[in-house]
């Protein structure tokens, strides 16, 4: 059984002027050349607009976000390091599309070829670093599909590291945004090398194809893709103050277009919607009483930093009520959950969390225990 205790979050005004803000309806997404999209809040996970994002297309160059990724936890793991050498195989030398120029035989290193598959799309550099990992591309792709896997990328399969075009070999929107999310929260430093607009290796100095970089100081990522049978693709991320969007754009008609399209959503985003962490993972929200335990009372709070997207100019309007266990008994386990925050606008159910136990509460006395079975006879 449960006792509800509401309060209304009326948190600190962002906005000049008095009284409530008015509600506004928010417009339709953009209409896009665009065989599916999908844009996403980086914190929260709102989706703000979408198009056939489950829909199976060939991701093309877009696939190297999951080989970075992959390398990336290799070096975090401590497999691999930035200034190990890789040694160039014939297969990554010959490799088609497009190429950062290593030359087979020659070891270049790891942090050279990452550089040259983010900056240049370098195919060659994808399969090098594939080769060098697993030892094989075939056997890289099987770590790939396991990443997959485990960041809930429901409609993917990786049979290369490069996006090379096979039928078996596809994603979709919402996958791609998930791996995209990854990518940006776990590996900042490497994220870093997404907005950078060139590079030059052996000499060659090749642009970065999101155009994205050029137009708008905001944006800071993250990969183009393009084959005939993909179509022009670009995944694109933009913050704005403190909120962060993500775009997915897949099967434009062209280079133009992929760019009009990714700016139109990243503005609709960002026009009509704002992100607001409400909660802190180490925040106390509540101290409850809890029962037979080696003390009276348990810190409450939520397990992780908890953000919420509402359209913009509402955040005043925002009901939040919390749901606590009405019988806590210890022992308590930290992070057990013994209850629920809700959050509401306008009697609609935005945001629903687990309440937490802060820390672990074990078992009182004997004298603990029966003192507290007798107060609760009468309570």
């Amino acid at each position: 059984m449960k006792i509800v205790s509401l309060f209304v979050a009326i948190l600190t005004a962002l906005f000049s002027g008095s009284g409530w803000a008015a509600a506004k309806p928010i417009p339709n997404p953009p209409e896009l050349d665009a065989t599916s999209y999908f844009l996403i809040d980086f914190d929260s996970g709102r989706v703000l607009a979408e198009k056939d994002p489950d829909k199976h297309i060939e991701p093309a160059s877009i696939t190297k976000l999951m080989t970075a990724y992959l390398v990336d936890k290799a070096i975090a793991d401590g497999d691999i390091a930035l200034d190990e050498m890789v040694t160039i195989s014939e297969k990554a030398w010959r490799m088609k599309g497009s190429k950062m120029f290593v030359e087979v035989g020659k070891q270049v290193p790891v942090e050279d070829l990452l550089k040259g598959l983010i900056i240049q799309s370098g195919n060659d550099a994808s399969v090098a670093l594939a080769e060098h990992i697993a030892g094989s591309e075939s056997a890289f792709a099987g770590y790939m599909n396991h990443q997959a896997q485990l960041l809930g990328m429901t409609n993917t399969n990786f049979v290369n590291a490069t996006g090379w075009p096979d039928e078996n070999h596809y994603s979709s929107a919402r996958d791609i945004a998930t791996l995209t999310r990854a990518v940006i929260n776990e590996f900042p430093e490497s994220y870093a090398y997404y907005k950078e607009r060139e590079y030059t290796y052996n000499k060659i100095r090749q642009f970065n194809r999101n155009r994205l970089l050029w137009r708008d100081d905001t944006v800071d990522g993250v990969k183009t893709g393009h084959t005939e049978a993909a179509g022009y693709c670009l995944v694109a991320s933009a913050q704005r103050e403190d909120m962060r969007l993500i775009s997915v754009v897949l099967g434009s008609d062209s280079d133009k277009s992929r760019t009009q399209s990714s700016q139109s959503l990243l503005n609709y985003g960002f026009r009509f919607y704002e992100t607001h962490k409400l909660y802190r993972a180490e925040e106390v929200l509540k101290t409850a009483r809890i029962w037979y335990g080696e003390q009276e009372q348990v810190n409450l709070g939520v397990g992780k930093d908890i953000h919420i997207t509402i359209p913009r100019g509402r955040y005043r309007d925002l009901d939040a009520s919390m749901e606590i266990d009405r019988e806590i008994s210890a022992p308590v386990a930290q992070g057990q959950q013994l209850g629920q925050v809700n959050i509401k606008l306008d009697d609609e159910l935005m945001l629903s969390e687990d309440i937490v136990a802060m820390q672990d509460v074990g078992e009182g006395s004997f004298f603990v225990r029966t003192m507290d079975s007798i107060k609760l006879m009468f309570r």
